[in-house]
C-alpha cells in the first residue's frame, strides 16, 4: 500500500520503456528520439525495469537480423541496465490486480513494471499497449504514449527567439 513516505516526489518523471523503444533509442539511434535520449543520458528522467524485461532485451539484441557482435550486444544491454534505478515504491495489491490484460501477453510486464515503480509514463509504439492508454485502471497511475508524443509534451524545442541570440 502506498503511504506518503513511500510515494515518489511530485514532479519527478519516471519512465518505463518497452523493448522496441529501448532499441529505437540506443541501437537504431532514431533521430526523432534524440531529445529523449539526451534527457535520459543527462539524468533528467528516472528509468525503471524488471528482470524479465531486461532478459527480453538481451534476447532481442542477439537476433541475427540485427547483425550485432556479442560485444556490441553486451555494451548496449549493460549500457541500458546501468540507467535503470532500483525499485523504491510498491503499489497497493488491489491496484496491481485491477490492471487490464494486454492483448499481447508478452507486453503485460510493461504495465506491471509501470505500476510497480509508480511510473509517470510508459513509452511504447506497440499498438496493444497504446490501446490501453485510456483504460480507467491505467489513467490514475501512468500515461501510455509513444516516445514521439512524450517528446512533444516533455522536451519542447528551444525557443528560437532565445537560442542563438547574441549577448
Amino acid at each position: 500500500m502506498q503511504t506518503p513516505s513511500s510515494a515518489p516526489a511530485p514532479g519527478t518523471i519516471r519512465l518505463v520503456l518497452d523493448t522496441n523503444t529501448v532499441l529505437a533509442l540506443w541501437m537504431f539511434r532514431d533521430p526523432r528520439l534524440r531529445a529523449l535520449r539526451s534527457a535520459i543520458e543527462e539524468g533528467r528522467y528516472r528509468l525503471f525495469g524488471r528482470e524479465d524485461a531486461n532478459e527480453e532485451l538481451r534476447r532481442v539484441l542477439a537476433y541475427r537480423q540485427f547483425g550485432l557482435e556479442p560485444d556490441e550486444q553486451a555494451a548496449l544491454w549493460h549500457g541500458y541496465l546501468s540507467r535503470l534505478e532500483p525499485a523504491d515504491f510498491a503499489p497497493a495489491a488491489e491496484a496491481l490486480a485491477a490492471l487490464p490484460t494486454c492483448r499481447d501477453a508478452d507486453d503485460q510486464k510493461f504495465l506491471e513494471i509501470a505500476l510497480h515503480h509508480a511510473a509517470t509514463h510508459l513509452l511504447t509504439r506497440d499498438r496493444a499497449l497504446l490501446a490501453l492508454a485510456r483504460h480507467r485502471a491505467i489513467r490514475p497511475h501512468f500515461s501510455i504514449l509513444t516516445p514521439e508524443r512524450f517528446i512533444n509534451a516533455a522536451c519542447p524545442p528551444p525557443d528560437p527567439g532565445v537560442a542563438g541570440k547574441p549577448e
